[in-house]
This record gives C-alpha cells, structure tokens and sequence, in this order.
C-alpha cells in the first residue's frame, strides 16, 4: 500500500511540474517580431539565429522593443549575450505616454515626452561594476537595487556568453536571478502592470559604440493568478 502511494505522490508531482512548464508562453517566436513594437529610440532590431539582436546607431536616446500588451503578475525567462562594451537592460510593467505628460513622483513633478518609456529594468551591466540582475528604474526614480552588497550575484554574469535572466513580479514583491543565483529582492508599490521591452542603450556622441550588439532568446513569461 505504501509503495502504491509512494508511486502516485510521485506521478502527481511529475504532472504538476509538466502543467507548470506548459503554464510558460513565448512571447518570440524565434522568426519575426510579431508581439512586439518599437518605441523611444531608433536603434535597429532584428531577428538572427533565433535570437532578436538589438544594435546601437549615432543620434538617438535609449530605445525599446515592446510587447504589444501589458502583464502584472508573472514569471519572466529568458537568455542574453551582450557586447562587454554596452549596457542594456530588460524593462518589465514599463509604460510610455502618447503625448507629453506631466506626473508627480516622490513628491516631484516630473514630466515624460510622448513615448519614452520608463519602468522598471532588470539591468545588463558586463561592466567591471558588474550590477546585471539588479533592478534600475528607467526614466523615473533611479536604481531601486543595486548589487553593491550581493557578491554573489555580481560574479554570476558570465562575459561573453549567454546568461539567463528570470524575473518574478507578484503584486509589490519583486525578484529577479542571474544564472539562477537570486539578485534583487525587494517591494515597491509604484506599477502593478506594464510592457516587456528589450534596452538598446543610446550612445551619445561616442562614435567608437556605434554597431555594437545585444542579444535575446528564449523568451517566455508564465502569468500569475
């Protein structure tokens, strides 16, 4: 009798884990950029090797690839590979304005151009400040987590390679994990839904930047009930 159970406990677990993984769906098709929409910048987006490339040009600010819908609770995964010369980022229940828009935040008025998006970022930073995994909130308040006191999630941004990014938002709890070491932790009240987008930082005047590249696979979110 116990074996029996011993044996149904472990087919309903395995079950489970199988509905689970169904529960992710891919927000890229690996092919196209059908889902998905271009705002702020004109960096260049395409799709290469089953990976959507994202590549910095002269004259223009930090630029996002958009989902075209919004999500508020929700598991986000997905694989990077970044040029060590760049920043970038993965923006999550991000938004943008169809005309200039004036907000108060923190106390502060603050006043958006029509279509810039802000929200917040899982950081990209192959930089030796190596803060990938900690969460910057774009175009509004600055960074929310920084990784100054989490060594272990700096050392695990492997340069050069693909790394994967994980992203859980539940209600005001927010976390992310680099390579599947936990990064930040923390709440914040601010945006309970909002786009998925993809950085192309801007690069100013710096001539020297121009062509370099950022990378993303794999990407898949599971929505939270």
């Amino acid at each position: 009798m116990t074996h029996h159970l011993f044996l149904s406990a472990a087919v309903l677990s395995f079950v489970s884990l199988v509905h689970a993984e169904d529960a992710f769906v891919a927000l890229f098709d690996g092919k196209t950029l059908t889902g998905w929409e271009q705002h702020s910048g004109t960096a260049e987006y395409r799709v290469q090797d089953g990976a959507v490339v994202g590549k910095t040009v002269a004259g223009t600010g930090n630029s996002f690839l958009c989902t075209a819908r919004k999500y508020a609770d929700f598991i986000l995964e997905l694989e990077f590979k970044v040029d060590p010369s760049m920043n970038s980022g993965v923006q999550f229940r991000s938004n943008y304005y169809t005309q200039e828009t004036e907000v108060e935040i923190a106390g502060k008025k603050k006043k958006f151009p029509a279509d810039r998006v802000h929200g917040y970022q899982f950081e990209i930073d192959p930089s030796p400040r190596a803060y990938t995994g900690g969460v910057y909130d774009e175009g509004r308040r600055g960074w929310l987590f920084d990784l100054k006191n989490n060594e272990a999630a700096r050392k695990a941004f492997k340069q050069g390679e693909w790394n994967k990014a994980r992203i859980e938002c539940r209600g005001s709890s927010i976390k992310t994990f680099i390579n599947g070491v936990a990064a930040a932790d923390f709440t914040d009240e601010m945006t309970k839904e909002g786009v998925i987008a993809l950085q192309v930082h801007g690069i100013g005047k710096k001539t020297e930047a121009v062509g370099k590249e950022v990378m993303w696979r794999n990407i898949r979110i599971q929505e939270l009930k």
